[in-house]
């Protein structure tokens, strides 16, 4: 009998090599088939705040980048303190899509949308999981993908398609029943405010629903959405939950849009030119484009002057620590106002719905600041707001049954704001018109979108976000609007009674949302520490009075 003589060890070797050869031999099948590649996943702790890192090489044909196919991920991370170790197990797909220059800075900045909505019926939570599993993920993608950073373009964040487990995104809170019992409405803004102080889990896809079983002064009960602003912005979100829900007038059919304006291009359209035999029509073009190129050049350079010293006055409504401290608890305050009362002063005073909610707010903020300062001598107050405008052309309003507006496509402008006492109050909206009609008749929201994308792909999200952040600092309140349906919808199987929409994670104290639907809600959201909560609802009061 031969005796073996090779060594004990090479067996193993045998196999491991061979292994290795038939691992080869697949990916080269895969490279050749399915043009795809390896991917190499490193994952952060769960302590650590920071994204998914993904490397890969990915072969290219003709110039052109192929898409990888789905893969299964194992990993096993260290879940911080304790030692303990977290396996995490995602179906992951490629997007071709890149997170958007916006995207990355609302990633880096840190802000998150809250959307409060108000039911007619108590929650039934299998209605609401079948609803959410049937109507939004299908319709979102984001909502089923991670931010990863390719290394392979430069550290560019993506979104990759992951596996959601929506046990890990519905939540149903305990809350104490004494405080439930005492006044609902502030527990449920005592909730609200608390998550604006807990982290969101980066390995998951960053959207909650929260959902608070009880009654209120407006709704039977409430969900409460908490999602990342680089997931898409207010008006995505809006079209979201209008192409996922139903008409509770005709539930067979999808909630209608209110009518575009007249305006269907984007937010600025230049004027043609006149034959050149017009005369004075041509004369007026080339007047127009003066003061057009004129106003233009005034915002860019006060822009400049506020990036470099230019600051609003310290008051009130600013924090001592000049913005530093951004990530604290935040008050959100919600209360509704008639539309057909601003569009009873909008007639009055021919301006526009928007003209009227700035103009409402300034009285009310100027009102209340005299009544706490106790400051008469001084009778006006320079401040500054910085408006949020959507980019997109507005008939996507009405394409959202066959698309659903994703991501975020936000542009800015800052606009003065004045705290003063008038003896018509009326005089707030008219003065609030004379500024924006100004605005108008510039290119600053091109501008600043333009030249966001700029310092984010040639300079790094870090320069484009320190900007947006002294921007923020140095301004007093940020102004938003976002248009809703034009009739009552069912949500997931629920009825929707009311819906107010903020955002935390921004320098300033004061962030005025205004949502616009067949009930209009406007929401003030306040820093508790520096504007008491009782006040807050004292001003909103008064602005409603004001309005009717």
């Amino acid at each position: 009998m031969e005796r073996d003589t090779r060594h004990p060890e090479e067996p193993e070797v045998a196999k491991r090599w061979i292994l290795r050869l038939k691992t080869i031999l697949f990916l080269s099948i895969l490279r050749s088939k399915a043009n795809s590649s390896d991917v190499m996943v490193a994952v952060p702790s769960s302590g650590e705040s920071r994204p998914i890192y993904i490397t890969r090489t990915q072969p290219q044909v003709d110039g052109i980048s192929n898409r990888l196919p789905t893969c299964h991920i194992e990993v096993t991370m260290n879940a911080g303190s304790g030692g303990r170790s977290v396996r995490v197990s995602a179906e992951t797909e490629w997007s071709e899509e890149p997170m958007s220059p916006t995207g990355r800075l609302m990633e880096d900045t840190g802000v998150h949308i809250v959307s409060v909505l108000g039911l007619g019926i108590p929650v039934n939570l299998p209605v609401f999981r079948a609803g959410i599993e049937t109507e939004l993920l299908p319709r979102y993608p984001r909502f089923c993908s991670i931010q990863v950073m390719d290394d392979s373009r430069g550290g560019k964040p993506r979104w990759v398609r992951t596996k959601v487990n929506l046990d890990d995104h519905i939540i149903v809170p305990m809350i104490d029943p004494a405080a439930v019992q005492c006044d609902p409405d502030k527990a449920v803004e005592d909730y609200v405010a608390s998550l604006s102080m807990l982290p969101m889990d980066r390995r998951r896809p960053l959207w909650e629903f929260h959902l608070l079983d009880f009654p209120t002064s407006e709704a039977t009960s409430t969900m409460v959405l908490r999602l990342h602003h680089s997931i898409g912005d207010g008006m995505s979100i809006m079209t979201l939950y209008v192409a996922s829900s139903r008409s509770t007038a005709d539930p067979a059919r999808l909630p209608t849009m209110p009518p575009p304006p007249r305006r269907t291009g984007e937010i600025y359209q230049l004027q043609p030119r006149p034959p050149l035999s017009s005369g004075k029509a041509l004369l007026a073009w080339v007047l127009w484009y003066l003061v057009l190129a004129w106003h233009t050049l005034v915002d860019c350079v006060l822009l400049v002057a506020t990036i470099l010293f230019l600051s609003d006055p310290r008051t009130m409504f600013m924090r001592p620590d000049g913005g530093l401290e951004a990530h604290r608890r935040k008050r959100f305050v919600h209360r509704n106002l008639s539309l057909d009362d601003v569009k009873l002063i909008k007639t009055a005073v021919k301006c526009t719905i928007n003209d009227v909610l700035v103009g409402v707010t300034s009285a009310a903020l100027s009102r209340y600041y005299f009544r706490m300062s106790g400051n008469i001598d001084t009778k006006r107050i320079c401040l500054r707001s910085f408006l949020l405008v959507n980019t997109r052309p507005v008939s996507c309003r009405q394409i959202y049954v066959t698309k659903v507006e994703t991501g975020n496509r936000l542009s800015s402008l800052i606009c003065p704001f004045h705290i003063a006492l008038h003896d018509d109050p009326l005089e707030h909206i008219r003065k609030a018109k004379r500024f924006m009609d100004r605005k108008k008749s510039s290119l600053e929201v091109t501008i600043i979108k333009v030249a966001s994308e700029f310092l984010v792909k040639y300079f790094g999200v870090k320069a484009g976000a320190s900007i947006l952040r002294l921007l923020m600092k140095r301004t007093t309140i940020i102004f938003s609007n976002v248009v809703g349906p034009a009739e009552k919808i069912t949500l997931c199987g629920h009825p929707v009674v009311s819906m107010g929409c903020s955002v935390y994670g921004q320098p300033q104290i004061v962030m005025n949302s205004w949502m616009i639907w067949l009930n209009p809600s406007g929401s003030l959201r306040m820093r508790p520490a520096s504007i008491p909560f009782h006040r807050c609802r004292v001003t909103k009061q008064w602005a409603t009075g004001l309005v009717r």
